[in-house]
């Protein structure tokens, strides 16, 4: 039995596995061709041992590095532990064999350190596009054959020898190949690198200790979380919301459920009570997405960095203590050949239950209603020469308020934390000129001692005929308020032409949609809802988001009791302290008395 490792050792190697994701991470975007990966960092890199077990990921994307042990046990049905060789890298995107979802292409290659295979070196990262039935991205399709192309567990390299018809089948098979090549590329060189590096690492600690090391983290991390859990009371916390609709059957919401079931230092989220599969693209591979979306969950709640002290290694010690359950033909477990394509929405709202689940019982690290969505645009066309060009867009939404602050404004919230992508790279590139990029101003956020976020507007005008297709959620059901803060606002989607000035408001879910010249797309998004009584809000504060153009005058007293005076001061308003203490012993009296 290998000896423990003492703890500065421990300390280093910790450090040095964290290092070598991050060395991963670097290479993969920086190396990459397409936006979605270069600029978003639509991505997740690292090591895993022989049990699959994540030893390091890189800060990038949760829902990636997650994912990927889940990869790895569905590239073990068709490579199975015995046939790996040095210089082998394997492919793999199916939705059905632990992906999550297929337009995320997963990367591995083995580490084989004195003849013996010790671990595994792999990447993720969002494809623009993989040949499906429309550009970029896909709801409205009838299963995951339409999802494009489906690469199960093949070897893109054999012992460092290139499969040349594979890669020239996946070449033909996206309407751009250029992107998607040079994207394969830099996961490749990410994927050796992460090779070397782990290789390097044993070299200087010796493979014992270092694997050694590796198990002593995952119990550390595994501990933090489970001694974090035991300070939550017993007991089942549940939560309900619904989804618009499944992107076919408009005006059909969908139910969503979350049980958090707390037993001592062991937690389980069931779905139990949610909408069953749905006949498109609108459904969340079980193994790659639901799972792993309830594993970001209690890490971000409960070990978040910058509220402990202690070092807290990112590996699978942050999934040991956490059960996930959704009954199979459900949308958190859907059964093939069902797509699963579009399932970001989703996962995103299962985040946000279990927050509103939990926050009677830890108030302190719960928020208000998040916009907890994903607006995911995919623009695209034909170009004079016949080839297509297609571009990938994450907008930015808001995050509710907070125990003590508000929600963050434009920001990517839960489990997104994609960058946006340059304006001045948009048109560079492609013909689309951004019109509008800021602060959404029509709706105010929700109210609250500590308000909501304010969510972002864009708007995204073609300069050429095209198409797009676009996946969000939440134009429905607002995001909630929390002790006695008041919901935000739902988002939006409109449709406007220059030329003949006609809008059209759009479902939050729309495929294939035949654009021309001159056509505007604005996404407006969900904002957040409020932390606490507003009229506990500090006045100023109310008086600074009413300069800075977030709120009303008529707002400011509506919702928060605070009387404005124009004044002509450079400034256009100040605080009147006495009539907002009447104002709000007024309103707290007609609520006492209602």
């Amino acid at each position: 039995m290998t000896r423990e490792v003492d703890p500065i050792t421990l300390q280093v190697i910790g450090g040095a596995l964290h290092s070598i994701a991050e060395q991963m991470g670097n290479v993969l975007y920086r190396m990459s061709y397409s936006s979605i990966i270069r600029e978003s960092q639509d991505l997740g890199a690292g090591l895993f041992d022989r049990d699959y077990n994540t030893l390091c990921e890189s800060d990038s994307t949760p829902m990636h590095i997650g994912s990927l042990p889940g990869y790895l046990r569905g590239i073990e049905k068709s490579v199975p532990m015995d046939a790996w060789k040095p210089g082998d890298c394997v492919i793999h995107n199916h939705p059905y064999y632990g992906a999550s979802h297929s337009p995320d292409i997963g990367i591995v290659m083995p580490v084989f350190f004195e003849g013996e295979l010790v671990g595994f070196s792999a990447n993720t990262a969002h494809h623009v596009d993989i040949g499906a039935a429309t550009p970029g991205l896909v709801i409205d399709i009838p299963d995951m054959y339409a999802e494009g192309m489906l690469l199960n567990g093949l070897k893109l390299y054999e012992e460092g020898k290139r499969n040349e018809w594979l890669w020239k089948f996946i070449k033909d098979n996206t309407r751009v190949p250029g992107l998607v090549m040079g994207d394969l590329e830099a996961q490749i060189a990410s994927a050796e690198l992460g090779v070397l590096r782990f290789q390097q690492l044993m070299e200087t600690y010796g493979k014992d200790t270092v694997l050694q090391a590796t198990r002593q983290l995952m119990d550390y991390t595994e501990s933090m979380l489970r001694r974090e859990i035991a300070k939550i009371p017993d007991g089942d916390y549940t939560a309900e919301g619904f989804l618009d609709d499944d992107g076919r059957n408009r005006g059909v919401t969908l139910p969503l459920k979350v049980t958090v079931r707390v037993r001592g230092d062991d937690v389980e989220v069931d779905l139990t009570g949610s909408s069953a599969q749905v006949p498109t693209a609108f459904n969340v591979p079980f193994e790659g997405s639901t799972k792993v979306a309830c594993f970001f969950a209690f890490r971000a709640l409960l070990l978040d960095t910058y509220t402990h002290e202690e070092y807290i290694p990112q590996n699978e010690g942050s999934f040991r203590p956490v059960k996930v359950t959704a009954p199979l033909g459900t949308i958190f477990n859907p059964i093939a050949p069902v797509a699963a394509e579009a399932r970001f929405s989703q996962i995103q709202r299962v985040v946000d239950l279990i927050i509103k689940a939990l926050a009677p019982v830890i108030p302190d690290k719960a928020t208000a209603g998040n916009a907890a969505v994903l607006s995911f645009a995919a623009y695209s066309g034909v170009r004079p020469s016949g080839d297509y060009w297609v571009f990938l867009e994450v907008n930015e939404a808001a995050m509710g308020g907070r125990p003590n602050s508000d929600g963050p404004d434009t920001i990517e919230e839960l489990m997104r934390n994609t960058r946006n992508n340059p304006l001045e790279d948009l048109g560079m590139h492609l013909p689309l000129i951004c019109d509008r990029y800021e602060v959404r101003d029509d709706v105010p956020p929700g109210a609250g001692k500590f308000r909501g976020g304010a969510g972002v507007v864009k708007s995204q005008r073609y300069l050429t005929p095209g198409f797009m297709t676009h996946e969000a959620d939440r134009h429905e059901d607002a995001p909630w308020g929390i002790f006695g803060g008041k919901p935000g606002h739902v988002g939006k989607v409109e449709l406007r032409n220059d030329e003949t000035g006609k809008v059209a408001y759009q479902p939050a879910k729309f495929s294939g949609l035949r654009t021309e010249i001159g056509d505007t797309i604005t996404y407006l998004s969900p904002v957040g809802g409020g932390y606490g009584d507003p009229l506990e809000r500090d006045p100023q504060k109310v008086l600074d988001d009413v300069l800075d153009g977030f709120i009303t005058v008529a707002h400011a007293l509506d919702d928060y009791g605070v009387v404005l005076d124009e004044v002509d001061d450079g400034y256009g308003w100040a605080l009147n302290l006495s009539a907002t203490e009447k104002a709000r012993s007024e309103k707290r009296h007609d609520v006492a008395s209602a």
